[in-house]
Parts: structure tokens; C-alpha cells; sequence
């Protein structure tokens, strides 16, 4: 590590600097070609460069030592002898015990990474919003239900588990102060600020047969000073997982005074909004999507049977619309991105589905395979829910997306508006910053749809 000569540059930050300083004694090394600060960042803490960086330079080393989860914490032991009743969906109850234990721990070891969030609300997560303002304001996007999910998720979570275990434990928490709502704005720092290590693929497997169990996924852990750097789908840092450390590792040369981008992965805005608390600007994020359900995919065929079709063709059987709907309801949704659909094959196959005489239908259920009985070529399906390819798909199938599109941002709130808002910098100056996200959220996915629509009118 540098000597406190050589200690990289941090603007005049109280907690910053004490956070630097528990740094320098648990061993993170940080290269002095960076800096930290809240100012020059997309958003709160952020690093800059204040010398030339070249591809491949480490940015800075973390010790394992130096990670906070539940085989860190100070109640590991506890937790680790406990770990059977902690079980839960979500896997992450014993990382926000151990959470809920640092950060209310006046000597604990992570009270100087931890002082740099006094208030997690300040994230603010959608999940901190009023229902109100939620679906008002992100109304079809699928944000406000993806919220609800997790609050009810959340609730029960603390109830079931965890209420009861610390209940066992009165001497470590106190529900008094280690309240649902604590836990829950805990939920939000480790959507928001947690990594996951890379699950190494299984080579073992050598007979070309699908392996039917399913790795249990990592759990989530703490990662002081790779959490400082903000995302944007164009990063030019990345973390790498080593046996003893991790290192941030330049991807791509960063000029001095230009931030250091890590990336959260593939992340479309109303992904980054439900779990970060933030947006790219429109046009900037090139991993933005937009949801097509089944249901309105479902729904744009039981209205065309009798808009498109003679009602004596078995397309405008209702009935059988019926019957595939039933098969149908469980696909979800298909999403498409910039560029075309991302969930082509399964967009592929319900098309056919929708498409099909009451004898095809009935032929297709008595298939044990199911959806798997599909001989054309992936290549070419994906070519055909490209952008490139939409207009060229069969008038049917144009005609069931363009309608399902179509029925998908009527469920959004007012298409024009957004449009003119989005046109208008003096307007945009006088949004909030909970409006100007969600429009960012909003008028992406409308971008994209209306895109499908051009694609596929007849």
C-alpha cells in the first residue's frame, strides 16, 4: 500500500477519509491514478481518474479478509450454527443479520465502510416511494408490481425468520432497534451495492445430457470500494474474483478526470431503477428493454379472430383460443431490446401456437416435448425477431405482435406527453428526480415498442 504521502487524492469528506484510512489497515491497495468524490460523478461517490490509465491497469486490490458477509461478520459463528433456520427464498437473511448487527454496533470493524451510507433511503429505491407515486408514475412498466412482490417477500421474510431467530438471540438484536423498516432499507444497500461471485461452469459432464440440478446461487457479499463506482452498460473497469483477492481491472483506456465505470451487467433502465435507484439517460443505456406479455399476445389474437379473420377459419375459434390460453399463460412475457427480441424462440413458438387449426393444437398437447418439438434453426429464428427481420415475418404474426404492442403501451400513462417532455429541455428542468427517471424508464420502453409497431404494421 502507498504511504499516507502518496495516498490518492479525496475531496475534504470526513467519512471518505476515515473510510480510506480502515482501507490502509485491513490491506485494500488503491492506485494513486485514482480518486474518490462526490464531485464530477454521475451520482453521489464515484471515482475519477486523475492520471492516464491504461488497459489491463489495477485500479485497486481488495483481501478477501476485507469483504463484509456472514463469514466476516463478527456473529459468524452464530450465524453459521443458526444456518438451517435461516433458510429463506430470497438466501440472503444471514447477510443482512450480519448487516443489521455491523451497522448498529458502535465498535463494530466495518463502522467506517458503513458510516458512508447514514441513510439508506437516500437510495431511493421505487420501494421507497408512496404506492401512490409508484403507479402513477411507472404505471406499465413493470415496476410497481415487481415492488409490491418484493415489500410482501420482505415482510414475510422478517416475520417468518427473522423475528423469530433474534427473538432467540435478545443479547445481539433488539427488534426495538432492528425493525422491518431497517431491514428493509438493508434489502435495498444489498440490491443496491452487493456482489455475487462468478459460479464456475460445470465441465465435469461429458455425455452431452443436460444436468437437471441446479447450483444453489452464490449469496451476496459486500465489496468495500468496488460498491464506490457507478454503472453505465459502456464500463470501462471490470472486478475480477481470484482465490486470495479481487481486483478492479481497467477494460479500456480512461483519460484523465473521466469517471471509472464498473458494470451491474446487462441492465435495462427499469431494472436499474427497481434495483439501484437510478437511470441512464434516454439513449445512453444499450441494454434497455420492453416487455411484450402473453397475456396482450393472447389478447391481440382472441380480438383479431374476429377483426382479421373469417369466423369459419379455425383462427377465429374461441374456444380454442380458450384451450391456449391455458397452455400459453404461464410463458410470462417476451422481451425485446434495441435491436430486436431477445426471447425470439419462445415468441417463436407461441406465434405458432396462436396460429394454429384446432388439429394442429390438439396434436402439439399430446407431444410430451411440448416446446421442444421445433426443428427450424436458431440462427434463423433469431435473424427473424431481429429488427432486420420483423417486416419480414408472415402477415398473421405481424398483425398478433403489432396488436400485442399496441395493446402494451396503451397500459402506460400518457403516450404524448412523455413524447413532448422527453423534446422539451425547460420542461425536463422542472421534473423531479423521481419523474425524471421514471420517464426515463417509461419513454425507453415506448421506444422500443414503438419501433416493434413500425416493424410489424400491414
Amino acid at each position: 500500500m502507498s504511504s499516507e504521502a502518496k495516498r490518492p487524492k479525496v475531496d475534504n469528506d470526513a467519512p471518505l477519509q476515515n473510510f480510506l484510512r480502515w482501507c490502509d489497515s485491513v490491506g485494500l491497495e488503491l492506485s494513486t491514478k485514482v480518486r474518490l468524490s462526490k464531485e464530477g460523478t454521475v451520482a453521489d461517490y464515484g471515482m475519477l481518474a486523475q492520471d492516464n490509465i491504461e488497459e489491463g491497469e489495477v485500479l485497486f486490490t481488495i483481501p478477501r479478509s476485507a469483504l463484509l458477509h456472514q463469514g466476516t461478520t463478527h456473529v459468524s459463528a452464530l450465524l453459521e450454527r443458526e444456518k438451517i433456520s435461516l433458510a429463506s427464498t430470497s438466501g440472503w437473511v444471514p447477510l443482512l443479520l450480519a448487516l443489521l448487527y455491523e451497522y448498529t454496533t458502535a465498535h463494530s470493524h466495518w463502522k467506517a465502510y458503513l458510516s458512508l451510507w447514514t441513510d439508506f433511503k437516500l437510495l431511493d429505491h421505487p420501494m421507497f416511494w408512496s404506492k401512490e407515486e409508484r403507479d402513477k408514475l411507472l404505471r406499465g412498466t413493470g415496476i410497481p408490481e415487481a415492488v409490491d412482490k418484493d415489500l410482501a417477500n420482505i415482510q414475510r421474510e422478517y416475520r417468518d425468520v427473522v423475528l423469530p431467530f433474534i427473538a432467540k438471540h435478545p443479547d445481539i438484536w433488539n427488534p426495538c432497534m432492528h425493525t422491518l423498516d431497517l431491514y428493509t432499507q438493508l434489502v435495498a444497500f444489498v440490491m443496491a451495492y452487493s456482489f455475487q461471485e462468478p459460479q464456475e461452469e460445470n465441465d465435469d459432464d461429458d455425455d452431452g445430457e443436460d444436468d437437471e440440478t441446479e447450483e444453489a446461487p452464490t449469496p451476496p457479499m459486500m465489496v468495500p470500494m468496488a460498491d464506490m463506482l457507478n454503472h453505465v452498460s459502456k464500463h470501462n473497469a471490470n472486478l475480477e474474483f481470484t482465490a486470495e483477492t479481487l481486483k478492479m481491472v481497467c477494460v479500456r483506456p480512461i483519460k484523465k478526470g473521466e469517471e471509472v465505470f464498473n458494470t451491474y451487467g446487462q441492465m435495462a433502465n427499469w431494472q436499474l431503477l427497481h434495483m439501484y435507484g437510478f437511470t441512464q439517460p434516454h439513449g445512453d443505456n444499450t441494454d434497455d428493454t420492453a416487455d411484450i406479455a402473453v397475456a396482450n399476445l393472447h389478447k391481440a389474437a382472441t380480438r383479431g379472430s374476429s377483426r382479421y379473420y373469417h369466423s369459419k377459419e379455425p383462427d377465429g375459434d374461441q374456444p380454442l383460443l380458450g384451450e391456449m390460453w391455458e397452455v400459453l399463460r404461464e410463458k410470462g412475457a417476451f422481451v425485446f431490446g434495441k435491436h430486436g427480441c431477445l426471447t425470439d424462440t419462445e415468441l417463436h413458438a407461441t406465434l405458432k401456437v396462436l396460429c394454429m387449426s384446432r388439429e394442429e393444437f390438439l396434436e402439439f398437447k399430446c407431444n410430451e416435448d411440448g416446446w421442444e418439438e421445433d426443428d427450424e434453426d436458431e440462427g434463423e429464428i433469431s435473424r427473424g425477431f431481429s429488427n432486420d427481420g420483423l417486416a419480414g415475418l408472415n402477415s398473421k404474426w405481424k398483425r398478433l405482435l403489432h396488436e400485442a404492442a399496441r395493446l402494451t403501451v396503451r397500459g402506460y400513462p400518457d403516450v404524448d406527453r412523455d413524447r413532448a417532455l422527453m423534446e422539451d429541455q425547460a420542461s425536463l428542468k422542472t421534473l423531479s428526480s423521481r419523474e425524471r427517471r421514471a420517464l426515463e424508464v417509461r419513454y425507453g420502453q415506448k421506444s422500443i415498442l414503438d419501433k416493434v409497431m413500425v416493424l410489424t404494421k400491414t
